[in-house]
């Protein structure tokens, strides 16, 4: 008899690792972890500025005065036990939040990065592609004549017609200066 090694995995036996189990989602009720991310941010925000520490100061030295002058009731006296009480409170609700806060800009600079990595790479390929491309058209332009070369080149053969030939004769007056255009067909040397 045989085995089979894969079972169909039903819903809440153990098998699953991404649900608890046995307990099914309510229908109703949702979690959105995007708005109770920027609900935290809020919070890390608030808790992290000048009008926070100076309220808090306030209600810690209203506190403290109600609590040492016996005009009311002491509900919190000396050692200020609620207060603290209070103040721990505060702090392991804010410690979580401020923590998922910095994890979301976390999250958000690491994609930024990534975006920049990217556009870096882009910028990098396009550069080297421009560069192939420039020296491409150096060198298809090293092949071409430009107007300095046929000068060169002009100057070159009027010097030569100038110059006496061996014989003593001068080239100019053979079809060679600079004043005659090209002979037609048939027309040959002298």
């Amino acid at each position: 008899m045989r085995v089979p090694l894969l079972t169909p995995k039903r819903f809440g036996d153990g098998s699953e690792l991404t649900a608890p189990r046995g307990l099914r989602p309510f229908a109703g009720a949702r979690y959105d972890a995007d708005a109770f991310g920027r609900f935290s941010e809020a919070i890390a925000r608030f808790l992290g500025t000048g009008r926070f520490l100076v309220g808090q100061t306030v209600f810690v030295l209203f506190w403290i005065m109600l609590n040492t002058v016996g005009l009311v009731r002491h509900w919190d006296p000396y050692p200020f036990i609620l207060l603290n009480l209070a103040f721990s409170t505060q702090a392991a609700y804010a410690a979580p939040l401020i923590l998922l806060a910095q994890n979301r800009q976390d999250d958000r600079d690491r994609a930024s990065i990534e975006r920049d990595r990217e556009m870096a790479s882009r910028t990098k390929d396009d550069a080297e592609y421009l560069a192939r491309e420039l020296a491409a058209v150096r060198l298809a332009l090293a092949d071409v004549v430009t107007n300095r070369d046929l000068d060169d080149r002009i100057d070159r053969l009027e010097k030569l017609l100038s110059a006496p030939a061996p014989d003593g004769h001068s080239m100019a007056g053979h079809g060679f200066d600079g004043d005659q255009h090209a002979r037609g067909p048939g027309q040959g040397l002298d």
